[in-house]
């Protein structure tokens, strides 16, 4: 695609114009990035508390499910009940960022976090616990649309790339540091206070919004949809629960009448949101290539891809015998492979394209989850770590080229709703994929030793792994769309 469909190209300079005499040209105005470096923080502060919420449990699973006497893979309905939330959630922020601002939705956001996080850290069952984590996902789900959304609309086209690559990082800082810092805490001192970690983060989070957060918002916002919401909060809840009864006997009557309703109801919203001025998914823009091919691909490779570092950590302590802290510290070469591609992924779009990046990506990212069924109990640690690494390298080229994918080709004015409709599909697809990685493990797991874990987890893996292959043929579907530098957009 044209560089000029992509970013819009600078204005040509006229130097027959410039005055001979003029002893110097007025200072350069500064990028947008440097005027809101404040704001870049505060995101990346977000998202750095909100990843490493989403991934300490998982170190935690062993440890959380003996001390609420329960199975580890049924704590998947502890991290499948946030992830949910999420994604159901997630639609309303561009309303209430219309209706009541950024800076107070953004904190807010924080607050009731905050809150959940602490909820969760006094929880004493496990129903407590799914509880409190539906609080937190309350929270969590303005947290990424919003600061994705007010992120496009202060930073401009050719350096929002770079901005959401720095954003990015601290995301995958906090994805990295929560195994460890989880394994850590489990070990060492309690495994509540994975939780209640959050608690200072929120409030160093609030003071920075007050100072850093830009207010968005218009005079009139339009009427909630509400029907909308609903039929949308219904069908995702009930496939999810139609994941959740798979594998369970005597249930496939359940199953089949959850799957019905979920159709039904997603049917119905379809129907709904041609009809509606104001959907709360506006599925018009998936008439937009770019967009529909971000949102389709972000969900089959996360369906693979979601529940990895779950089975990870069940392979490595029950499996193999490793301690949390040891589990945690494999997660360390995950964020040093990501974060030493994170200078290229702008250059390797630039060159590539989205497309052909993409489309390589993917292979090799299902290559490398099928390669992880050759590790056993015997396997040194330095070449697990280097699994770990190169998996890390290629997820977070993914990530960050999937993430960006779906506003390269929009108008600044639907920002709000694509980051809304992107969070949504990025969360519903998290959900699903620990909800299909813990079937595939139960369903592999001949018996409940250290080898039955092994052989579950290989079977599985490769599994996940032909899932994400899916991935590659929609990116196929892509145009060569690239992304402009500045020598291309003054061209």
């Amino acid at each position: 695609m044209p560089a000029h469909d992509v970013i819009d190209s600078l204005p040509p300079t006229d130097v027959h114009a410039l005055s001979t005499d003029r002893p110097a040209l007025a200072p350069a105005e500064p990028s947008s990035k440097a005027r809101y470096r404040g704001l870049i923080w505060l995101v990346s502060a977000a998202f750095f508390m909100q990843a490493l919420d989403s991934t300490i449990v998982n170190t935690a699973v062993p440890a959380i499910a003996n001390a609420l006497d329960v199975g580890p893979l049924s704590m998947r309905t502890a991290l499948t009940s946030y992830v949910l939330t999420l994604a159901i959630f997630i639609p309303m922020s561009p309303w209430l960022c219309d209706r009541f601002g950024t800076r107070r939705v953004f904190g807010g956001a924080i607050t009731v976090f905050a809150l959940g996080s602490l909820l969760c850290g006094l929880a004493q069952t496990l129903p407590q616990l799914v509880a409190s984590r539906i609080v937190q996902g309350l929270g969590g789900a303005a947290l990424m649309p919003v600061g994705r959304y007010v992120l496009v609309r202060s930073i401009d086209r050719r350096e929002f790339v770079s901005a959401m690559t720095t954003v990015a990082t601290f995301g995958l800082l906090g994805s990295v540091f929560g195994p460890l810092l989880g394994g850590a805490l489990v070990e060492f001192t309690n495994w509540r206070l994975i939780f209640l970690i959050n608690v200072p983060v929120g409030i160093v989070g609030l003071l920075l919004n007050r100072n850093e957060m830009p207010e968005y918002r218009v005079e009139q916002a339009n009427r909630f949809d509400t029907i909308g919401f609903l039929l949308f909060a219904g069908s995702s809840a009930l496939f999810l629960m139609a994941a959740e009864t798979v594998g369970t006997s005597g249930h496939w009557l359940s199953i089949a009448g959850y799957a019905l309703a979920a159709v039904a109801f997603g049917a119905l919203y379809v129907r709904h949101s041609r009809r509606t001025a104001h959907p709360v998914s506006d599925l018009s823009l998936l008439k937009v290539r770019s967009v529909w091919v971000s949102l389709a691909g972000n969900l089959f490779t996360r369906l693979g891809v979601s529940g990895m570092y779950l089975l990870l950590v069940l392979f490595l302590q029950i499996g193999c015998g490793w301690s949390p802290l040891h589990a945690g510290l494999m997660m360390v070469p995950q964020a040093i492979g990501s974060i030493s591609v994170k200078p290229f992924i702008h250059r390797l779009l630039t060159h590539f394209g989205y497309r052909r990046l993409l489309l390589g990506n993917t292979i090799a990212v299902s290559i490398v989850l099928c390669s992880f069924a050759l590790l056993t109990p015997e396997t040194p640690m330095w070449i697990i770590a280097s699994f770990v690494y190169v998996y890390g390298a290629f997820m977070s080229l993914q990530y960050t080229s999937m993430n960006t994918l779906a506003y390269v080709d929009l108008d600044v004015r639907h920002a709000a709703m694509a980051s809304s409709m992107a969070s949504t599909a990025q969360y519903l697809s998290m959900s699903f994929g620990i909800a299909l990685a813990s079937l595939l493990m139960g369903g592999f797991l001949g018996s409940h030793d250290a080898q039955g874990y092994v052989s579950a987890f290989r079977w599985s893996v490769i599994v996940l792994g032909l899932i994400t292959l899916a991935a590659s043929w929609v990116f196929s579907r892509l145009r060569d769309t690239r992304v402009a530098t500045v020598t291309d957009a003054t061209a």
